[in-house]
């Protein structure tokens, strides 16, 4: 192939470049459940909202995956919990936002998963994969990385599409049915300064991936928007969510308090 001089980069690139045609099969409206093992069709997101979720059945390699996330967490922290499996992974959650303000919390959890990866591997991501169609290939792998690596940690997710700022799709989306990090931490603080800002902090800055993570409070449901800049922090409606109905101390505060302020939480 030739060159061509008004091209950046090196023509070496050229055989990453992916047909366009790839992009347009995945941008129907079929939504695909991911689970460890398989993948099959299944009925429309918004169909599955209105049911309850499906409880989630954990895989060969769940405990394997835990382990390791909370040996970073304790790494970080310098403190373990007690108590094991997934309960003593939420304490250890909690203690991150302990001693510190929310700014070196959400530092700390970025760590955590830069921890996670070889850097090496973080910066042949962002060198040889981000570039591809500009960024849409990116955006629909750690979608569905996402989704056949996590549901450990947040419960069952699908893959759907999501709605970029040009007005095309992408299914580059993750549907949480029921976030079981947000349900079992109770708390809004954490959910946002443990868990959303600083992945997608963690994907923009080091894997050269926008994302934006649309927690929802009421039912717990969580939207993974792959390939989309999140909103300043003044605009993004999530950051002034009060206190969860099911935080132990929500109550008590309210009752103590009549100011407004009571009702947001203080970890938020």
């Amino acid at each position: 192939m030739p060159n061509n001089p008004d091209r950046v980069g090196s023509p070496d690139m050229d055989m990453f470049q992916m047909p366009s045609s790839l992009f347009a099969s995945l941008k129907g409206k079929v939504d695909i459940r991911v689970s460890c093992f398989s993948t099959s069709t299944s009925e429309p997101i918004e169909a599955r909202k209105n049911k309850s979720p499906v409880a989630y059945k954990p895989g060969v390699f769940d405990n394997l995956f835990l382990s390791l996330f909370r040996n970073k967490m304790v790494q970080e922290t310098r403190w373990d919990s007690d108590k094991h499996g997934y309960e003593g992974l939420i304490e250890v959650a909690h203690r991150l936002t302990v001693g510190q303000n929310n700014s070196e919390t959400r530092d700390a959890a970025v760590r955590i998963l830069r921890s996670l990866f070889p850097p090496l591997l973080l910066e042949l991501y962002r060198m040889l994969v981000v570039p591809i169609d500009s960024g849409k290939f990116a955006a629909l792998m750690v979608a569905r990385v996402t989704a056949l690596s996590c549901p450990w940690l947040m419960g069952p997710c699908a893959i759907n599409s999501v709605d970029l700022p040009n007005g095309s799709s992408l299914m580059s989306g993750v549907f949480v049915e029921k976030c079981k990090y947000l349900e079992e931490s109770k708390c809004v603080g954490v959910c946002i300064n443990t868990c959303k800002l600083p992945t997608q902090t963690f994907f923009k800055d080091h894997m050269g991936v926008p994302l934006v993570m649309e927690p929802n409070f009421t039912d717990y449901s969580c939207q993974f928007k792959f390939g989309i800049l999140p909103p300043q922090p003044e605009a993004d409606d999530t950051l002034k969510e009060p206190c969860l109905e099911i935080c132990p101390n929500a109550v008590r505060r309210k009752e103590m308090s009549h100011n407004m302020d009571a009702h947001k939480c203080p970890k938020a």
